[in-house]
């Protein structure tokens, strides 16, 4: 599989001869430059400026923007209720677990709190956790930090924190880096990943955003 990084928590994955997937796409109003997307299969964890431009992605056959079991194009996808908790009003946030003939990547949206363990088993294994560290209406780093202690998955990949030209206010990707306590980590433009070669001990993964 392919993973590529777009911004925010936009991702896009892709596996030969099954539907590729884009999460979370976002629009002009996040000041980040638009990318060119294109994908069978969107998901979208929640609607706002940040994760719900389905418009920007060409190509779309299916929207998945609820809680449910999907199987299109050779790939199985869940969707698990994890409605944020910090306001008033639980604001929607729908995580995916997306697997690919046994690869499981989970994509957490926006989620702003540890879930319940019944919610965390509901997830099954993760190999690949995408997280929201930087605080604002997501994880902060530490939140990021005990949660990755509680799903084990074999690479993570930060994604929802500080970027240049961005009109969001968000913790910088540094301090979710020290809160892990690595210095060094694995940097890629794309991201390659196979159910047969995964670590054993939790690997940070940071992308290199792509345009």
């Amino acid at each position: 599989m392919e993973i590529t990084w777009y911004g925010h928590s936009c991702f896009r994955l892709a596996e030969r001869g099954k539907a590729s997937v884009v999460t979370d796409p976002f629009d002009a109003h996040l000041g980040l430059a638009l990318p060119k997307l294109k994908a069978e299969i969107v998901t979208v964890s929640h609607v706002a400026h940040g994760h719900s431009y389905v418009e920007g992605v060409k190509g779309v056959q299916r929207v998945i923007d609820s809680p449910g079991e999907y199987e299109i194009g050779g790939v199985f996808i869940i969707g698990v209720a994890m409605h944020n908790t910090a306001l008033e009003a639980p604001k929607p946030n729908v995580a995916y677990v997306l697997d690919f003939d046994g690869l499981r990547v989970a994509h957490l949206g926006d989620l702003d709190h540890i879930p319940p363990q019944a919610v965390i088993e509901a997830l099954e294994s993760v190999h690949v956790a995408l997280i929201p560290v930087g605080g604002g209406g997501g994880l902060n780093a530490t939140q990021a930090v005990e949660l990755i202690s509680l799903l084990e998955p074999n690479y993570v990949i930060p994604m929802h924190y500080q970027l240049p030209n961005s009109s969001l206010s968000l913790d910088p990707l540094d301090r979710f880096l020290r809160e892990m306590g690595v210095s060094r980590v694995q940097q890629e433009q794309t991201f390659k990943v196979t159910a047969s070669n995964l670590p054993e001990q939790t690997q940070i993964v940071v992308m290199e955003q792509a345009v």
